[in-house]
């Protein structure tokens, strides 16, 4: 919408010139592994409790979602068919609109360390947007599918360690590739 992608169902204020990406689109390829890497991270929300989100981007190829799971917890293949599960529920993927300082709130009550660390120091006072689609939340600029029914196939590609913010002096996380 003019020159800015967003997604199919946010409102259109003022005259606007648009158009609609396909998956054959860079555009259209970035936005569906933005939602699935936002898919896996629900995933695995549901299936490790108390894991903690770092950072879950769309990349060239697809996408990766670094996670540092709670003490104990390991990070199996097995569970990913979850994804394939999730997604059949076709949840919608609503974007809201917060202050920082609510948005540091929500994210401390959910004890997301790493989320509450980007946004005390990274991003500017004002508004930020967050996506939820059924339990999880994450803080994110979007754009993402009007929901999680799109994503019909999802591969993990491989599962690396990888240092928070890239820092070798920070804590190791996992990084999985879809």
């Amino acid at each position: 919408v003019n020159g800015e992608t967003q997604e199919l169902n946010r409102p259109i204020m003022e005259d606007a010139t648009i158009q609609l990406y396909k998956f054959d689109d860079d555009e259209g390829k970035h936005t569906f592994w933005h939602t699935s890497a936002h898919l896996l991270a629900e995933a695995l929300q549901e299936l490790y409790p108390g894991i903690q989100f770092g950072f879950g981007p769309a990349i060239e190829n697809g996408f990766f979602y670094d996670v540092m799971p709670a003490e104990g917890q390991v990070i199996s293949e097995n569970d990913f068919p979850k994804m394939k599960e999730l997604a059949k529920k076709s949840e919608p993927v609503v974007r809201k609109e917060v202050s920082k300082a609510d948005a540091i709130k929500e994210f401390e009550a959910d004890g997301q360390q790493y989320k509450v660390e980007h946004i005390a120091e990274d991003l500017e006072d004002g508004t930020i947007s967050t996506y939820t689609q059924g339990n999880f939340t994450d803080l994110c600029r979007g754009p993402h599918l009007v929901n999680t029914g799109a994503i019909k196939a999802v591969k993990i590609t491989s599962v690396a360690g990888a240092f928070w913010r890239g820092d070798a002096k920070r804590e190791q996380m996992t990084r999985i590739y879809g």
